[in-house]
């Protein structure tokens, strides 16, 4: 689905370690992660346990699936338009006049 990340019991042991009270550079520095990375991990926990606003982990992995499922029904009606397309062409009358009853 996303691109390829640090595991899920990574990401918990370093929201453990800031749970003890260690700050975010000296877990940062210690295992070799961004600060920036470690507050997004701390955000998202948030947003789970309820803490703070925004969409949780299940919501971003449903709203991801959507997006995907969204874009194949796009591509299957763009399908479907162009067959109705071609059909249309080979139904129009070739030259000449119609015949009327």
């Amino acid at each position: 689905m996303g691109r390829p990340g640090y595991p899920a019991e990574f990401r918990r042991k370093v929201l453990d370690l800031l749970a003890e009270g260690r700050s975010v550079a000296s877990v940062a520095h210690d295992l070799d992660v961004s600060d920036q990375t470690i507050y997004n991990w701390r955000r998202q926990d948030r947003i789970d346990r309820g803490e703070q606003l925004g969409l949780t982990t299940a919501e971003r992995g449903e709203l991801a699936a959507a997006k995907k499922r969204i874009a194949e029904l796009e591509t299957e009606l763009n399908v479907a338009r162009g067959a109705v397309d071609v059909l249309k062409e080979d139904a129009s009358p070739k030259g000449g006049t119609r015949r009327s009853k």
